[in-house]
């Protein structure tokens, strides 16, 4: 079934999304550990702020732990937005180099045209629908932006079926690929003849 492969090819490159997301999540936790973990370092900056307080030693303990806080909250901030540029490449990379990511490899399917241009447009929708806007409203969250962060996940969700939703269509395109003016083709979609003109509509 058409449909079920290219679901399969999108949770395969998903997959390795998360794979991606899991070792910079490791890596973030070894970050903020070594916040805590760096004795010398806090005790210096506690002594400073100590020192400088005016014997006021509540507002300086807030002050290092609000210190601690945000560059916690940055080092999350960096993670998210290395995992949306490392993404945007692996998409862009990979149609403008093979004319498919690896899920679609996988499964037999191609990204058709492949040019570098169209391939930055897919990707650019692909990685907005599936990673950028759900990694803001991680961000919100941590933040401490609740309401908000739940109004992007809501966002994020909607523009995720947006994006999926028209592959269930005839024309099975999805909305990066109209955006894009590609189309997925591969051994028993019934596209494998299609062209694509410079407006960007299949023709068959």
């Amino acid at each position: 079934m058409p449909k079920l492969r290219r679901a399969m090819a999108w949770f395969i490159d998903f997959a390795l999304v998360l794979a991606g997301a899991s070792a910079l999540a490791v890596l973030t936790f070894h970050r903020i550990s070594g916040l805590v973990t760096d004795v010398p370092e806090l005790a210096t900056r506690s002594g400073f702020d100590l020192l400088t307080s005016r014997g006021d030693v509540i507002d300086a303990s807030q002050h290092l732990g609000l210190s601690l806080w945000n560059k916690s909250v940055r080092y999350v901030e960096q993670a998210f937005g290395l995992l949306v540029v490392a993404t945007f490449l692996y998409q862009w990379g990979s149609l403008a180099l093979a004319g498919r990511t690896i899920g679609k490899g996988l499964l037999g399917l191609k990204v058709t045209p492949s040019r570098p241009r169209r391939a930055a447009l897919r990707a650019a929708v692909t990685t907005t629908a599936d990673v950028v806007i759900y990694a803001v409203a991680c961000v919100l969250l941590v933040e401490g932006q609740f309401l908000l962060s739940v109004l992007v996940w809501a966002v994020a969700v909607a523009v995720f079926f947006v994006n999926a939703l028209p592959v269930l269509a005839p024309a099975r395109r999805s909305l990066a690929d109209r955006i894009a003016g590609t189309a997925v083709t591969g051994i028993g979609l019934g596209t494998p003849g299609a062209s694509i003109p410079s407006g960007g509509t299949p023709r068959r």
